[in-house]
């Protein structure tokens, strides 16, 4: 036992005078960094991003042109996207007849297919194109995400697929309350929409 200990002693010497004669200089213990504390548990997967197809128009029929969508906050954030109107690639081909809102609209979801979107001040009553808009995007959109559509019709927008893959099989429908004025579209005219 007492041998044992003297040839870690003396290891240990040598190392140093080792070191010292290479011109290393010796240093007491260095503090960095948390102590060991074993395995961690996996980190959390990173969110698939959601695909919304988004309803403009192009030529004036109604569009979905879908968008990969990071972490969308629910169904408010969703309608504002759409209120803001065509992605840059998306305006090559899409246009929209919903108005640039200066105010996020409040959007209150219900059991029963129903939702409520309410819209800041002074926005004057929306077009029947702009009622579809909203009604056939908010009936496609279920968080946290959609299928992807099968195809692209070539010019931007999105051929959805037709075997029943569809987000949305139900009536679904969206009343829009402005300043003084209300509204209420259902999905029924929806391109793509099965039931």
């Amino acid at each position: 036992m007492k041998g044992s200990r003297v040839s870690v002693l003396l290891v240990g010497l040598t190392a140093a005078l080792t070191l010292a004669a290479c011109g290393i200089p010796t240093s007491d213990v260095i503090q960095a960094g948390a102590p060991a504390s074993g395995i961690q548990p996996p980190s959390p997967r990173p969110a698939v991003p959601a695909a919304i197809p988004f309803y403009f128009l192009r030529n004036g029929e109604l569009t979905p042109y879908v968008r990969k969508i990071g972490a969308p906050k629910g169904l408010g954030a969703i309608v504002g996207l759409l209120f803001d109107g065509p992605s840059p690639s998306e305006a090559v081909t899409a246009t929209t007849e919903l108005p640039r809102l200066r105010g996020a609209p409040e959007v209150t979801n219900y059991a029963d297919n129903t939702s409520s979107i309410r819209l800041p001040k002074d926005v004057p009553a929306l077009s029947h194109l702009a009622m579809l808009q909203l009604a056939c995007t908010v009936a496609q959109v279920t968080l946290p995400g959609v299928p992807l559509p099968t195809g692209t019709n070539g010019d931007g927008g999105v051929q959805t697929p037709s075997d029943g893959a569809q987000n949305s099989t139900a009536r679904r429908s969206v009343q829009v309350l402005g300043d003084g004025w209300t509204m209420t579209q259902s999905n029924d005219s929806c391109p793509g929409t099965q039931r």
